[in-house]
């Protein structure tokens, strides 16, 4: 089985068809769900957020078999990817695409299970050390896409779970939890 780093390729990224938009309407939603799955899944793994469509991207291309996904081709597997909420497009032109292997209601959550997990309630923490301070190592947050983060706590600020607090910089805005 092939692989990118440390990440398992599946068996169909080495079947040149996959590389190519399929034209049979059956063919082609079987491939662009491989697709969606395998960016997800990749870039979950990776803790990639956003894809440049313009722009290298290792799943978009397998020397092995000497095939490349067209611009075509890699906007047809994520468009699917925005319409179920699980990624944005960032530009009007659909260059740049932010994905959300959690959406932000599941990031939500994965802030409040951090903060009990760690007994942050009634805390106060900067949105730094939520995404790379000590306590994030090991745990999904740690290098959380900024605005995927700033999102979800105004998200639980919405319901209640917390304060935001505006510093002079981004780098001292911080939340008081109270869960």
């Amino acid at each position: 089985m092939q692989k990118l780093g440390d990440f398992k390729l599946p068996h169909f990224f080495n079947y040149p068809p996959y590389f190519t938009l399929q034209p049979v309407r059956e063919t082609r939603e079987k491939q662009v769900q491989l697709w969606k799955e395998l960016i997800l899944d990749y870039c979950r793994t990776q803790k990639i957020f956003i894809i440049g469509l313009e722009e290298e991207f290792p799943l978009f291309s397998n020397s092995v078999i000497e095939r490349t996904l067209s611009h075509e081709a890699r906007e047809a597997f994520l468009s699917p990817l925005v319409s179920e909420g699980r990624a944005e497009w960032l530009d009007k032109g659909h260059r740049k695409c932010l994905i959300l292997w959690h959406r932000i209601q599941d990031w939500a959550g994965i802030i409040l299970n951090f903060v009990k997990e760690n007994g942050f309630e009634d805390s106060v923490m900067t949105v730094e050390e939520i995404r790379s301070g000590i306590e994030s190592r090991g745990t999904e947050l740690h290098g959380i896409d900024r605005s995927v983060l700033m999102r979800a706590l105004k998200l639980l600020e919405q319901k209640g779970k917390l304060a935001n607090f505006k510093g002079t910089s981004a780098d001292d805005e911080g939340v008081k939890f109270s869960v």
